[in-house]
């Protein structure tokens, strides 16, 4: 019940942003007070911050790994959870699975899913498990070989939580983490390009940004057209129509359009004239 009430404590998007704010009344508190018990929880963006290549942690299957062996392939969605949380960390895997499932780019092929344990008691086996169990869920084929679920020690852990702006808190009365919730995408170099908030992921946005944090080597041209026409805005974690690129677009394929259409008269109108000269 308490990682639950947390959970919908961090469910909008501009709490985890770190803003909060009151109701407006008489004894409402100032817009940088956090409720009691979350006065270090939250998720800070530091975009463009490198996540050190060298932090060790331990595969599902027990193997030691360094961060920097996912680095320099493919961009990389990161998740930030804990394997024996009772109920949000699970909401936060089945919005990464759904959001995933809705976009054709394959773990593995186009992009890596690391999802890291933030508490030291996580195992190994504890990861196999949930890996099995979320793999289930997804049903996409060579997904084993693209999503990993790591576990590691209190010092790389807090390595790595600071490095991307992720805070949380731990309560002893209930063994459980006081914890914001989204995602990141990571250039294939290990850089954070961005964040997104809560729970639910829209495909478009995150297929968008692993396309743009690929630097354009994997997607479409149609996807190249909608990344000139949405950017994304690191105040809301989502994309959004920029109108003028969008009118600038329109404009140009209207001019195309008659441009083409014109040449066809003329065309038409030049093979006419052949033809009346020949019966000539």
């Amino acid at each position: 019940m308490f990682a639950f009430a947390l959970g919908l404590a961090f469910a909008s998007t501009a709490f985890a942003q770190n803003m909060y704010s009151g109701g407006g009344g008489i004894m409402a508190p100032s817009a940088n007070v956090k409720p009691p018990g979350l006065t270090n929880v939250g998720l800070e963006q530091r975009l463009n911050a490198q996540v050190p290549a060298d932090l060790a942690f331990r595969d599902e299957t027990g193997k030691p790994v360094k961060l920097g062996e996912y680095f320099g392939k493919r961009p990389l969605i990161l998740s930030l959870v804990y394997f024996r949380c009772p109920m949000l960390c699970n909401e936060v895997l089945a919005g990464v699975e759904g959001s995933l499932k809705a976009i054709s780019f394959n773990p593995g092929q186009d992009f890596d899913v690391l999802t890291v344990s933030f508490d030291p008691k996580d195992t190994p086996e504890s990861a196999t498990e949930k890996k099995a169990e979320m793999l289930k869920h997804y049903k996409r084929d060579g997904a084993a070989g693209g999503w990993h679920f790591l576990t590691g020690s209190q010092e790389s852990i807090d390595a790595l939580t600071k490095a991307v702006g992720f805070q949380y808190q731990y309560d002893n009365t209930t063994d459980q983490f006081a914890h914001t919730t989204g995602l990141m995408i990571l250039t294939p170099d290990g850089k954070v390009a961005q964040y997104y908030y809560g729970v639910n992921f829209p495909p478009r946005d995150v297929r968008l940004g692993l396309i743009q944090a690929s630097q354009g080597k994997i997607g479409t041209l149609a996807d190249q057209v909608l990344l000139y026409c949405y950017h994304y805005d690191p105040k809301t974690g989502k994309y959004s129509a920029m109108i003028n690129r969008i009118i600038q677009l329109g404009g140009g394929l209207t001019i195309l359009s008659i441009g083409a259409v014109v040449l066809v008269l003329l065309r038409r109108g030049s093979d006419s004239e052949l033809r009346g000269h020949g019966r000539a």
